[in-house]
């Protein structure tokens, strides 16, 4: 049985971690399981936050933020690629 201690240290547990996943979500090729790691914990963090105040908040915020970039970025990055690719190839 949890008690709100130990869901408190969870969730702080949970911050870090998702900060930690989150920068390592910048790495090319490997950061999107990450990124998507990352941004999982910070959906249920941000859940348990509202029954607990959270001292690792901004680890969480940071975290989510280089998930989210790592994400779009590294798209951005390998639709580039495909859209080369395509046209080296002529197209249609």
């Amino acid at each position: 049985m949890n008690t709100p201690g130990t869901d408190k240290l969870k969730m702080l547990q949970a911050s870090v971690r998702c900060l930690v996943y989150g920068l390592l979500a910048l790495l090319p090729l490997i950061g999107l399981p990450f990124a998507l790691a990352a941004l999982w914990l910070a959906g249920r963090i941000r859940k348990q936050e509202k029954a607990y105040w959270n001292a690792a908040k901004p680890y969480r915020i940071i975290g989510t933020l280089c998930a989210a970039i790592g994400t779009i970025g590294w798209f951005f990055i390998a639709t580039l690629i495909a859209i080369n690719s395509f046209l080296r190839n002529g197209g249609f």
